[in-house]
């Protein structure tokens, strides 16, 4: 039978391209989808909203009803109310995919604790070149000592709300997990006037803004007189819905814990 997935977050950019990515995909049916109360398309079917056939599904403000409804959720939403979606999906017991961003500490201890009850997968980016990204970042900054500085730059469309993007923190962790160091401690999120040298074995962020631009990252490892760079751009959001909709099948039926992509695709991050 194939996996219902339900949308939270079904009436925004990345939960229309869910839906289509849902229709295309051998194995998964669309649960429904859910959005905030107020939100101009409520009451609308999601195939059409999505571009495709009708899918006798409607945008509604109901998410208990979408989670008791779903095998599996995933979520891509705000990060106020994510917390909230989480502990909602372990009341009924609905495994839930997490691809929202820009949380502070308390939401994600809320996330985790959650995990303890229900299946949580999350991770700050679906895309399969993203997580090798990570891989290779960890495994750069383990290689290479605090005479190569590490600076982390990403670029995303004009309409996304946090900065540095959820990607790139994920990033700056993985390699200062690399490096053996503790990422906050290390992290320059960003400069402005007289911010004095650079200190050995930060970690420095620079998050730019504009345009449709799905997604770039890119990890520069600079020393006197060479640098290593590892990037990774995305020109679809296409690619983070087929890898959230490969994670949902994959979560359907996991006993409670806590996921990330690296379960999914078998290598550690």
């Amino acid at each position: 039978m194939a996996v219902k997935i339900g949308i939270l977050g079904g009436g925004g950019r990345m939960g229309l391209a869910l839906v289509r990515q849902i229709a295309a995909t051998p194995g998964a049916a669309l649960a429904g989808g859910c959005e905030r109360a107020g939100h101009p398309a409520l009451g609308q079917d999601l195939g059409v909203a999505a571009g495709l056939t009708p899918a006798g599904k409607l945008l509604t403000a109901d998410a208990a009803a979408l989670a008791g409804a779903a095998d599996v959720l995933l979520d891509f939403t705000l990060p106020r109310i994510v917390a909230e979606h989480v502990e909602m999906a372990a009341r009924i017991g609905t495994p839930i995919v997490v691809g929202t961003t820009g949380t502070e500490a308390a939401e994600d201890a809320r996330i985790r604790a959650a995990a303890a009850t229900v299946a949580v997968l999350r991770a700050a980016n679906m895309s399969v070149g993203v997580n090798l990204l990570l891989a290779l970042t960890r495994q750069v900054a383990a290689t290479l000592d605090a005479d190569f500085d590490i600076e982390i730059v990403e670029m995303h469309h004009r309409h996304k709300v946090d900065a540095p993007s959820g990607t790139a923190l994920a990033l700056g962790r993985a390699a200062a997990a690399g490096r053996g160091i503790e990422h906050d401690k290390a992290a320059v999120r960003g400069r402005d006037g007289i911010t004095g040298e650079r200190r050995r074995g930060s970690i420095g962020y620079a998050a730019l803004r504009g345009g449709n631009v799905a997604g770039e990252h890119s990890v520069i490892f600079a020393a006197d007189n060479e640098r290593v760079e590892l990037t990774h751009r995305a020109t679809d959001r296409g690619i983070f819905a087929r890898g959230a909709v490969t994670a949902a099948l994959w979560l359907a039926g996991k006993p409670a814990g806590f996921y990330s992509m690296a379960d999914v695709l078998g290598f550690s991050a």
